[in-house]
């Protein structure tokens, strides 16, 4: 039986993006992005609420995001839905789900580069984690 695990998150970047590399060399870049929603309570009051996503890219994609994104910029997220379970050091069972991407699009201008024309650029990561990107959609 096939099944699909895809989320899509557009939001803001809540912090800077953090790169690291594996122990096999493989770049790995997380940062955390909020979603804000706006409704009206039913006691009239407008309220927002912000929901906050972990967010983990793999090889040549994680290396385009932690090279063109910062905190505050505004991001197009496209991955899956991961879940972990793990016992911490106090004994706790700990959860945590985070997004590993697979589509990052760059929605607006980098506020440092005035040579940057384009409103977005997209980066990608096939199912192989090789991300391709065409230099050409490069905002600088």
């Amino acid at each position: 039986m096939v099944g699909l695990n895809k989320i899509i998150v557009i939001g803001n970047l809540g912090t800077d993006p953090e790169m690291r590399y594996t122990a096999n060399g493989n770049a790995v870049t997380s940062f955390n992005l909020a979603t804000s929603r706006s409704y009206t309570a039913a006691d009239g009051e407008r309220k927002q609420e912000t929901e906050w996503f972990r967010v983990v890219s793999w090889n040549q994609l994680a290396e385009h995001v932690n090279q063109y994104l910062s905190k505050g910029r505004r991001a197009y997220v496209e991955g899956r839905l991961h879940s972990d379970r793990w016992e911490g050091q106090d004994g706790q069972t700990r959860f945590t789900n985070e997004i590993i991407a697979n589509t990052v699009l760059f929605l607006d201008r980098a506020t440092d580069s005035p040579i940057n024309e384009g409103s977005s650029e997209q980066v990608s990561d096939s199912d192989g984690n090789d991300g391709q990107i065409d230099a050409n959609d490069l905002p600088f």
